[in-house]
């Protein structure tokens, strides 16, 4: 019975923990070299985009609805193909 209860309070601790430090979003918007396709990318993302022929057009945007609203104003004035 006490296994359960450290447990569950340990449970507890991790779960507090986990919701007091805020989550780091952070969203680029990459192209990529030959057909000019735009794609979100999250950097939270441990790796890089494969292959590499990409060029990062905007970095470091909050959350991933401002990468989308940024992305469609590409795709309006044609710096972005669909």
């Amino acid at each position: 019975m006490r296994r359960v209860s450290i447990l569950a309070v340990a449970g507890l601790v991790v779960t507090a923990v986990a919701a007091a430090s805020p989550a780091q979003a952070n969203y680029s918007l990459i192209r990529w070299e030959g057909t000019g396709f735009c794609q979100i990318w999250d950097d939270n993302i441990p790796t890089r985009p494969f292959p590499s022929n990409y060029t990062r057009i905007v970095a470091s945007l909050p959350t991933f609805f401002d990468a989308l609203s940024v992305k469609e104003g590409m795709m309006r004035t044609g710096t972005c193909n669909f």
